[in-house]
């Protein structure tokens, strides 16, 4: 049967390419069968929209988690700016609007949670354990850190933990996302399961 998602999703906003993108649909349609899901670093919905078909066929939560001002890389002056998102009071960036659209088309407003906060303010009490979670926030080394010591514990025995924009040579990209994927391997909690382009997927042990 071939593969199908409800909308265009080259028309959503987004740097998720479209193999990696069936690579986490098909990790999440594996994981949501034994509980949520959590995405770190929503921007407009793209990857939103891969992972949460897969929870929706499974009658499973994502939580879509994201402060929606853009990452470091987003801002006015950078590479990956886009001007079209630009919030003219804030002088940020504001995803959200876009984001909440393309979950409405989707029609997954019954699976997507969105959370709309930095990661520290997210984890604070959180006690549900994941049964996959995506790290795709902020490619700084404080963003990316914080990310993986918050969350990457919280994945529960048996469950995936997946890393975007993990570039083993630094000309093709920025070292933080590998630098974490190393250290989940160098913890001995995770083992390398598949990597697509520059995802990696990593089974949690135990």
């Amino acid at each position: 049967m071939a593969r199908k998602l409800p909308i265009d999703i080259e028309a959503v906003k987004g740097f998720m390419d479209a193999e990696e993108g069936w690579a986490l649909h098909e990790a999440a349609l594996e994981a949501s069968k034994r509980g949520p899901v959590l995405e770190i670093g929503s921007y407009c919905g793209k990857s939103t929209v891969y992972i949460g078909t897969a929870c929706q066929a499974n009658n499973a939560v994502l939580y879509a988690l994201d402060h929606h001002y853009g990452s470091e890389e987003n801002q006015q002056g950078w590479e990956h700016h886009d001007a079209e998102l630009q919030d003219a009071e804030t002088g940020r960036l504001n995803t959200f609007p876009l984001f909440r659209r393309t979950m409405r088309l989707a029609k997954l407003e019954d699976t997507v949670v969105p959370l709309v906060a930095p990661s520290e303010v997210a984890s604070k009490g959180w006690a549900t354990p994941l049964a996959m979670v995506f790290i795709d926030g902020g490619h700084g080394m404080e963003p990316a850190l914080t990310d993986y010591r918050l969350w990457a514990p919280r994945v529960m025995p048996g469950g995936i933990l997946a890393i975007h924009d993990v570039f083993p040579d630094p000309k093709d990209g920025g070292r933080p996302p590998y630098e974490i994927y190393k250290m989940a391997l160098a913890s001995k909690l995770f083992t390398e399961e598949k990597a697509v382009k520059s995802l990696r997927l990593l089974r949690r042990l135990g």
